[in-house]
């Protein structure tokens, strides 16, 4: 059975899908829908149907090139095969589910259900700390969104206690700001835990959103529910499946 997360702050159809309910075996059982993947494409083809029947059936579904860019863009009718280079996705056309796949990076989803605009986006730290949130909320807005009125959700990621990093990653974050600090525990030495779904948290409210809310599902620490890339490299495994998160403006 698909498992499917939801956020009390959104009114859109939505889901932050885990790894259940599909067909993929090994390593990527089973709802595997990662196109840049080495399963089966027959396989991830039949999970990313059943994926998106499970939240918006009928819908169809877009998604990205994901490369930890600042990058949004406006759903098109590309195809799979000619997905653009970006990890913000947004639209106002009602029966396009956006769609953002993780396995430990952070999916958002949003919406301004009264201008009828919805967003999507990947924030892993590179993208988070590079200004991918800000990004999908400036192009909601370019579609008639008010920031003021978009309600967002952080959906399943890798949690802080899990998210092990060292001192350089850190000074990353505290040479763009030195309250960046805040989102790191001192751990052993020359190491720290990043609490990456309270970054994300912080830069919608820079971004002027105010209604956003984490749903503090830890991905690495959940085997059973969710991909995790952190725990298959621990594991030394040779590839990993990839999670769905999706949201569709009602037709």
């Amino acid at each position: 059975m698909i498992t499917r997360l939801e956020a009390r702050g959104l009114t859109c159809p939505h889901g932050f899908l885990g790894r259940t309910g599909g067909v993929s075996q090994g390593i990527f059982a089973s709802l595997n829908v990662g196109l840049g993947s080495s399963d089966a494409a027959q396989a991830v083809r039949e999970n990313r149907a059943r994926a998106l029947a499970a939240v918006a059936p009928g819908a169809r579904l877009v998604t990205l090139h994901q490369v930890h860019s600042a990058i949004a863009v406006e759903a098109g009718d590309w195809t799979d095969d000619a997905r653009p280079e970006a990890d913000g996705l947004v639209t106002d056309r009602p029966g396009i589910a956006l769609g953002i796949l993780t396995a430990d990076c952070a999916p958002l989803l949003l919406e301004d259900a009264a201008a009828g605009v919805i967003g999507a986006c990947h924030a892993g730290w590179k993208g988070a700390l590079g200004g991918v949130i800000g990004a999908t909320v400036d192009a909601m807005e370019r579609l008639g969104a008010q920031r003021a009125r978009i309600s967002a959700a952080v959906g399943p990621c890798i949690g802080r206690r899990s998210y092990e990093v060292d001192d350089g990653f850190r000074a990353r974050f505290e040479a763009v700001e030195a309250e960046n600090g805040a989102f790191f525990t001192d751990g052993r030495p020359g190491h720290a835990f990043f609490d990456l779904e309270g970054y994300c948290l912080k830069r919608l409210a820079d971004s002027g959103v105010m209604r956003a809310e984490g749903l503090g599902a830890d991905t690495r620490k959940d085997a059973e529910r969710f991909f995790s890339y952190r725990r298959k490299t621990l594991a030394g495994e040779p590839d990993y499946g990839r999670q769905l998160s999706l949201i569709v403006l009602p037709g």
